[in-house]
């Protein structure tokens, strides 16, 4: 038996994986702060019968505390999505990466040496990409009279010419295109040198597209699934911003809980850090998860706005062969299957 802090296990993601863990045999304590982003009813004593500890990870003594016992920290606590506006940008820094820093002094002071963070796709910023002539290349920022104009699709940056999107693997640079991106970027760093450190162990999960039951409601910190939802449980067409055309991955939380699970078991193999793409595999057009969405659940079809968000990338879609080769990991949820469960689902009020 593992003894387990989850941080961040109130959370979406967090409370399927407190109850993989626990399903599994594991001993599991969470430790959540109850942020607004994610919580507007207060914390419940338990998750899946793991007691619930409330503490911001920013206080040191209430970290410290909560790290007695423990082999394995499972770091699911973060400030997620793109959010309101700049204003934003200190809370986003202070919950995700001070809390990591604030945390991983912790872990070294209590001698945990093994660490599972969930870290996200939008660290890779735009995904691969070849061009006919060129090969790869990495297109830069898309810019704003471009996306104005309708012009969606990232260019060749060296001859101008149409870009064919392709899956992006572990090892592609890091490229932040967003606030919330570049805070985790910031962790991923932050636990490569506390490995290289303390001689322990990370395993880093770069999360695509997560959706599921008990996702949030329609907020500013929602997943885009989770926005569709909404506006079709309120009879209203789903909203999708550009021509619905870009790719995404989008993988169930059930997959996403399986593999912490692998990855928890990974952590006690070995030192070092690892990342790996959590994703189905199988992509699909972000219009092609609104109309299904609402189809399902009997809605109006989509309306494609031709808006933007500026710190949106159009491709990002995975290879995630290395979690199946390293961590035995392969999701097992079609999308077809997943929207089916989603559209009636329990959302967070």
């Amino acid at each position: 038996m593992t003894r387990i802090l989850v941080t961040g296990g109130a959370g979406f993601i967090g409370s399927h994986v407190v109850a993989a863990l626990t399903a599994a045999g594991h001993r599991v304590t969470v430790l959540d702060s109850g942020h607004p982003a994610a919580h507007r009813d207060p914390l419940p004593s338990t998750v899946a019968g793991a007691p619930v500890r409330r503490a911001d990870l920013r206080d040191r003594a209430g970290v410290q505390d909560a790290l007695t016992g423990v082999d394995v920290v499972v770091h699911q606590a973060a400030l997620v999505g793109l959010g309101v506006d700049l204003d934003d940008l200190p809370d986003y820094v202070g919950c995700n990466d001070l809390a990591t820093a604030v945390l991983l002094a912790a872990m070294a002071r209590a001698d945990v040496g093994r660490l599972v963070l969930a870290s996200s796709m939008v660290v890779y910023g735009e995904g691969a990409y070849s061009c006919v002539e060129h090969g790869p290349v990495r297109p830069g920022p898309r810019v704003v009279t471009d996306l104005t104009d309708g012009r969606f699709e990232p260019p060749c940056p060296r001859c101008g010419s149409p870009l064919a999107p392709e899956p992006v693997g572990e090892e592609a640079p890091l490229d932040p295109r967003s606030v919330y991106a570049a805070t985790k970027v910031a962790q991923e760093h932050l636990t490569a040198a506390w490995a290289r450190q303390t001689g322990g162990a990370v395993v880093a999960l770069r999360y695509h597209n997560v959706y599921g039951p008990g996702m949030p409601r329609d907020t500013p910190y929602s997943g885009v699934a989770a926005i569709f939802r909404s506006a079709v449980e309120a009879g209203r067409p789903p909203r999708v911003f550009e021509d619905g055309r870009q790719r995404r991955d989008f993988v169930h939380v059930r997959d996403v809980a399986s593999a912490n699970l692998a990855a928890v078991a990974a952590t006690g193999t070995g030192t070092g850090w690892r990342p790996y793409n959590i994703a189905s595999g199988r992509p699909a057009t972000v219009g092609e998860v609104a109309a299904r969405l609402s189809a399902t659940a009997g809605g109006a079809p989509p309306q494609i706005t031709g808006e933007f968000r500026l710190g949106d990338v159009r491709h990002i879609v995975a290879c995630p062969d290395r979690a199946t080769a390293e961590l035995g990991f392969r999701a097992g949820i079609g999308l077809a299957e997943g929207i089916a469960e989603f559209a009636s689902a329990p959302l967070r009020s």
